[in-house]
C-alpha cells in the first residue's frame, strides 16, 4: 500500500440502536463492537489491522526505526532497592528482558540471586508481576501476576529460601493490596488481602462489586481464607490493607473512586472486632503516612488544596484535635515518609521534584540535593534506620539510584546508567503560556541544543489532564528517537493533573473539561506561533484519558494538526461506566446516564459523538488490545468506524491498531513496546516527518 494512495475501508455494519438521555435520542450505531469477541467484530478487527499493517510496513524505513528503537532500550535498569530482614532486594532489567527481574543480594554490589523471573513465566513475556510483598525477615514474597495485560490477578507465594512456590494460587484479584502480619520473632504467619467476588460468567465485563478483605495463611487453599471486612452496604467501595511497621495496627485505605478522595479505617492488630472508622468522610484524599505509638501522621488535602501532613493521636481524634505538621505551602506536597524518626517530604515546583528533611514536629532539619528538571521515580526508607534510596530521572537521563543517610548527611550513587546515546547534545527547557481563559499553564520542551525557532521542527506533543495525576520529568528511550530524527518532544501540565494541587485538578474535571482542551490547544498555538514548528509538522500523543484527549482536540480544530495519535482511548462519554473498571471514572467524569447536567456536558465533547461528516481531520492512528480491561476495545472502535464512515474525499488515513495478548499498558513486556513505538514512529515518518 502506498502511504498517500485513497485508503478502502472494510466495511461496518450500521445498526439502528438508538439510546434516550433525557430527552435527547443519541444513536449508537456499532452498538455490536462492545461484544469483542463476536464473529462480526472479530472479522472486522482482522480487516481494520491488515489495513493498519499494510500502511506502516508500506514504509521502507520502519525496520531501521525498530532497529534504532531496539539499540535505546537496551540499557540495564536498576529500579530503588529495599531492605527485608538480612537482604537487600531490587527489580533490574538487563536491557532488552521482556520483564524486569527481582534479585535479592546481601549487599548491594554484591553477588545477586534471582528471587523471580517474570520471564519464565511465559514464553512470550506476556505474563507479569504486577504487585508483591516481602515478609519482613525476606523468606516469603506474596506476588500478584497478570496476564495479557488484564487488570486480574492472581496472587502467588514463594518460598524464597528453596526457591518453590506453594500451591495455593488466590484468584479474583484486581488492585489487590498484600499485608503480612508476623509474630513476635518476625516471622511471618500469613497475610490480608482484598479481592472481588468471582465474576458473572454471563457479563464478563461488568464492573466488580463487593471487593472484601481476606486473611490467608501460606499452604491453604483459598477457600479457607477467613473474612476480614466487608461492606455490603456499600458494595463501590474497595480496601487496601496496610499494617503499620511496628505490627500494632492493621490500616485500610478505603475507596470507591479513580480520584484522590478516600476514608481510611484502622483496627488494632491482635482485635478481632470492627474497624474504627477514622475517616469516613471521603471528602479529600488521607494517606497514612506512619505512626508513633499512638499517634498517626496522615498526609491529605482536606482544606489544603496543596498538601499538608497531620498528625492524629487515637486516644482524642476527632477533627478538632487533629494537628498540623507540615502546613500548606505554593508547592505541592507530593509524599511524606517516616525514615530515621524524621519526615523525608518530596515537594513538587512547577512539576519538578525537591526533597526536604524535617523532624517529626515539622522542624525544618535540611534538604537533599536533587538535580533541576527532574523527577523523583522511586524512594525507599525505614522508621527506625538512617538508609534513604531514591531513583531521580529527566527527559534525557534515565535515572540514578542515590542512596542518603539521614544520620551523616552523606550522599552516594548506587547505580548510574549508561545509555547509548548522546545526553550532552540535547536540553530540556520549560515555557508557559496563558490559556485561552489567561490561565498560565508550563510545558517542557526537550530537543536538540541549537535548534531554529524556523516552523520546519517536527513536534511531538504529549499531555494527560485528568484524575489528578501529574506530569513530571521522566525518561523515555522512544522519545530519544525522535529526538535524534531532529524532532522536539513537548510534555505540557494541563489542567486535570496534580502539578498545581487539588484546585489545579478541579478545574479540569466534570463541567470544567474543556479546560483541558483549551490547554493543550493553546500549547500548539504556543508552539505554532513561537516559531518551534508549523500545524503540517505537529503530532499530538496521549494515553487512555490521553487519547480522549488528543481525540477530542482534533475534532475541535482538526487543523492545528498534522498527525493524532489516539493510544488506549475512552471515547464514548455516555457509556464508559457501563464497562470494568469504567464505574471509577464517574467522579472525574461524570455520568450522563443519571445525571442531565453531565449528559449536557459531557455529550459536548464526546468524541464518539461530535464526528462530522465531511470533514477532512488529520491523520490518525489509534491503538487499543484485546486484554485492555480496564478501557475496553470498544472506544477505539466504535470511534475508529465513526471516523471511517464520515471521511471527506481526500482523507488522511484513519488506522486502528488492535494489539492481542496485550491490555491497558500494566505489565506489556519490552518487545510489544518496541513494536508499537516501530509503528507510531513510521507512522509519524509517513505524515508529519514527510512534509
Amino acid at each position: 500500500m502506498n502511504p498517500n494512495e485513497p485508503i478502502i475501508y472494510p466495511p461496518a455494519r450500521h445498526s439502528d440502536v438508538v439510546d434516550h438521555y433525557h430527552g435527547t435520542a443519541v444513536p449508537d450505531p456499532y452498538r455490536w463492537m462492545e461484544d469483542p469477541f463476536s464473529p462480526e467484530t472479530q472479522a472486522w478487527i482482522a480487516a481494520e489491522n491488515g489495513i493498519t499493517e499494510q500502511f506502516i510496513h508500506a514504509m521502507p524505513q520502519r525496520p531501521t526505526i525498530q532497529q534504532r528503537l531496539t539499540e535505546l532500550w537496551n540499557y540495564p535498569k536498576h529500579y530503588t532497592p529495599f531492605r527485608k530482614g538480612d537482604w537487600f532486594f531490587y527489580f533490574k532489567n538487563d536491557g532488552l528482558q521482556n520483564q524486569a527481574v527481582l534479585y535479592r543480594a546481601a549487599t548491594l554490589h554484591g553477588e545477586a540471586a534471582v528471587a523471580l523471573d517474570p520471564n519464565a513465566l511465559s514464553a512470550d513475556g506476556t505474563t507479569a508481576v504486577t504487585s508483591m510483598a516481602i515478609s519482613d525477615d525476606g523468606r516469603l514474597l506474596a506476588y500478584g501476576i497478570s496476564v495479557g495485560g488484564s487488570d486480574r490477578q492472581e496472587i502467588r507465594i514463594r518460598n524464597l529460601e528453596t526457591g518453590l512456590d506453594y500451591a495455593d494460587v488466590l484468584e479474583h484479584c484486581r488492585f489487590a493490596n498484600i499485608a503480612w502480619k508476623h509474630d513476635e520473632n518476625n516471622r511471618p504467619l500469613g497475610f490480608f488481602y482484598n479481592r472481588d467476588p468471582e465474576p458473572d460468567p454471563d457479563n464478563p465485563s461488568a464492573p466488580p462489586l463487593h471487593n472484601k478483605v481476606y486473611w490467608h495463611v501460606p499452604g491453604t487453599p483459598q477457600a479457607a481464607d477467613s473474612l476480614i471486612y466487608a461492606r455490603p452496604d456499600a458494595p463501590t467501595l474497595k480496601f487496601g490493607p496496610q499494617i503499620t511497621e511496628d505490627g500494632r495496627f492493621l490500616i485500610l485505605f478505603v475507596w470507591h473512586a479513580a480520584i484522590a478522595r478516600n476514608r481510611l479505617f484502622y483496627r488494632a492488630m491482635e482485635s478481632d472486632g470492627d474497624f474504627v472508622r477514622l475517616i469516613d468522610d471521603a471528602n479529600a484524599y488521607y494517606t497514612f503516612v506512619g505512626n508513633v505509638g499512638d499517634t498517626f501522621y496522615i498526609q491529605t488535602n482536606w482544606q489544603a488544596p496543596n498538601g499538608r501532613l497531620l498528625a492524629i493521636d487515637l486516644a482524642q481524634a476527632q477533627q478538632d484535635n487533629w494537628r498540623e505538621i507540615l502546613p500548606e505551602t505554593n508547592d505541592i506536597l507530593v509524599s511524606v515518609n517516616i525514615v530515621n524518626n524524621q519526615l523525608v517530604a518530596i515537594n513538587m515546583h512547577n512539576a519538578c521534584h525537591q526533597i526536604s528533611v524535617f523532624d517529626l514536629e515539622g522542624n525544618p532539619a535540611g534538604a537533599i540535593d536533587v538535580p533541576a528538571l527532574s523527577a523523583i521515580t522511586g524512594q525507599w526508607g525505614k522508621q527506625c534506620a538512617p538508609d534513604y534510596f531514591f531513583k531521580v530521572e529527566s527527559f534525557i537521563d534515565p535515572g540514578t539510584v542515590f542512596h542518603y543517610n539521614l544520620e551523616t548527611g552523606e550522599l552516594t550513587a548506587v547505580w548510574e546508567t549508561a545509555v547509548s546515546f548522546q545526553r550532552d547534545d540535547y536540553v530540556t527547557e520549560q515555557v508557559f503560556f496563558p490559556s485561552k481563559d489567561g490561565t498560565p499553564v508550563s510545558m517542557f520542551l526537550t530537543h536538540k541544543k541549537g535548534i531554529s525557532l524556523d516552523g520546519q521542527n517536527p513536534v511531538l506533543l504529549y499531555g494527560y489532564g485528568g484524575f489528578n495525576i501529574n506530569h513530571n520529568p521522566a525518561f523515555a528511550a522512544h522519545a530519544i528517537y525522535w529526538l535524534e530524527s531532529g524532532g522536539i518532544y513537548a510534555d505540557v501540565n494541563l489542567r486535570g493533573g496534580s502539578e498545581y494541587g487539588e484546585a489545579w485538578h478541579q478545574a479540569g474535571m466534570l463541567a470544567n473539561k474543556q479546560n483541558v482542551f483549551d490547554d493543550f490547544i493553546a500549547a500548539a498555538e504556543y508552539l505554532i506561533t513561537t516559531g518551534y514548528t508549523q500545524p503540517a509538522k505537529l503530532a499530538i500523543l496521549g494515553r487512555s484519558n490521553g487519547g480522549l484527549l488528543t481525540a477530542a482536540v482534533m475534532l475541535q480544530r482538526p487543523d492545528l494538526f498534522g498527525a493524532v495519535l489516539s493510544v488506549v482511548p475512552v471515547t464514548d462519554m455516555l457509556r464508559f461506566h457501563k464497562f470494568t473498571a469504567g464505574r471509577y471514572w464517574t467522579d472525574e467524569y461524570g455520568n450522563a446516564e443519571e445525571n442531565p447536567e453531565h449528559f449536557r456536558f459531557m455529550i459536548a465533547y464526546s468524541p464518539l459523538h461530535n464526528v462530522r461528516e465531511g470533514v477532512v481531520y488529520p491523520p490518525i492512528l489509534l491503538t487499543t488490545a484485546d486484554g485492555d480491561d480496564r478501557v475496553v476495545p470498544m472506544h477505539a472502535m466504535k470511534f475508529t468506524a465513526t471516523l471511517q464512515a464520515a471521511a471527506a474525499n481526500g482523507s488522511n488515513p484513519i488506522l486502528v491498531r488492535i494489539d492481542t495478548k496485550s491490555g491497558h499498558g500494566l505489565g506489556k513486556p519490552t518487545s510489544k513496546w518496541i513494536d508499537e513505538w516501530a509503528d507510531i514512529y513510521t507512522f509519524l515518518r509517513a505524515t508529519v516527518q514527510s512534509k
